[in-house]
């Protein structure tokens, strides 16, 4: 998966990033890169047996996490949906490794996603962040992809 992101919040942004991901839908490493004011850097994770590195230094407190959640972009809330069989109605912790836009600075994500609905057009979940104090519902596709994250993204159809 790979994407990439501009903005302009309270400086401009640019951030690109490819996600290596395994069979079972788990993020195995991240290459990723921003352009700000302050100039362009380069950020490297990699998941093994043994946790996530971060630039090659380890980083123990997000050895739980399998999905990497890219501040500057919605698409990647489509990885968990992908590799976790949600049941309606049950909530499902997913801690993430979370990359913040304008300084590539990683820290832990704690976020739970709640199946409420699955129709032939595609699924809806309750998403919250304890990290953030941060609730909304997210509508996806049929095949998984993100329609409508609101305040932060939403489709053109």
């Amino acid at each position: 998966m790979s994407g990439q992101t501009t903005a302009k919040e309270n400086s401009m942004w640019s951030v690109g990033y490819e996600i290596e991901v395994d069979a079972g839908w788990r993020a195995r490493a991240v290459r990723a890169h921003n352009v700000t004011c302050a100039g362009r850097k380069e950020l490297r994770l990699e998941r093994s047996s043994s946790g996530w590195t971060v630039n090659g230094r380890h980083r123990p407190e997000l050895s739980d996490c399998k999905d990497v959640d890219f501040e500057s972009s919605a698409v990647t809330n489509t990885v968990p949906i992908h590799r976790i069989e949600f049941v309606v109605g049950v909530p499902v912790d997913v801690p993430a490794v979370f990359v913040r836009a304008e300084d590539l600075r990683v820290e832990r994500l704690e976020q739970q996603y709640t199946l409420t609905e699955v129709t032939g057009e595609g699924l809806a979940f309750h998403y919250s962040s304890s990290t953030f104090e941060f609730n909304c519902e997210l509508q996806f596709d049929a095949a998984g992809l993100i329609v409508d994250y609101p305040g932060i993204a939403a489709r053109d159809s």
